[in-house]
């Protein structure tokens, strides 16, 4: 399925309620996720994603420990997306990010703002 693009711009604040974590890819034997382009660990966050009155909490999966960011903290988000999945007849949103970094980190060089 394909993968939708969130504008980030239009919340009005995004903080870490979870903090990251890598994500296990077998249970049995603790092996962790790995991303196929980069090789890097996959670690997921807990997001609280805030727009006007409403608040929702998404786990979302980035490439590489997000250095710096904790339970409570303003972060930063660079090229969320959401998509959609099917398996066995159970059925849910994936999100995965570019990066997630605080808010006040300068993005790495090369690299939008984006949030």
């Amino acid at each position: 399925m394909a993968s939708l693009p969130i504008d980030t711009a239009k919340f009005t604040g995004i903080i870490c309620a979870v903090p990251p974590a890598p994500r296990v890819a077998n249970r049995e034997t603790g092996q962790l996720r790995v991303d196929r382009e980069t090789g890097k660990t996959v670690y997921q966050v807990g997001l609280c994603l805030m727009a006007g009155a409403s608040a929702d909490v998404v786990t979302v999966s980035v490439a590489g420990e997000p250095t710096g960011v904790q339970t409570g903290m303003p972060v930063a988000v660079r090229d969320l997306v959401a998509t959609p999945w099917e398996n066995e007849g159970r059925h849910g949103i994936a999100f995965r990010a570019a990066e997630i970094r605080p808010l006040n980190a300068p993005a790495p060089a090369g690299k939008g703002a984006g949030q």
